[in-house]
């Protein structure tokens, strides 16, 4: 089953690690927060999504 992501505004500071780790899945959107740019995410690119979500600063990034 394919995974999603979610990013918590209200936690995320802005900062550009998630983009730079998972550039394919998290992007930074007009507000300067990082969003989840795919509704469900690639098999291939699981990895790198984990691990900019263990990469937060503030645990913002959600994967199920």
């Amino acid at each position: 089953m394919a995974k999603k992501c979610s990013v918590n505004k209200d936690l995320c500071i802005g900062c550009g690690l998630c983009t730079s780790v998972c550039p394919d899945v998290l992007v930074m959107g007009d507000d300067g927060l990082a969003e989840c740019a795919v509704a469900e995410v690639a098999e291939d690119l699981e990895a790198s999504l984990e691990e900019a979500a263990a990469s937060c600063p503030v645990q913002a990034i959600e994967v199920e």
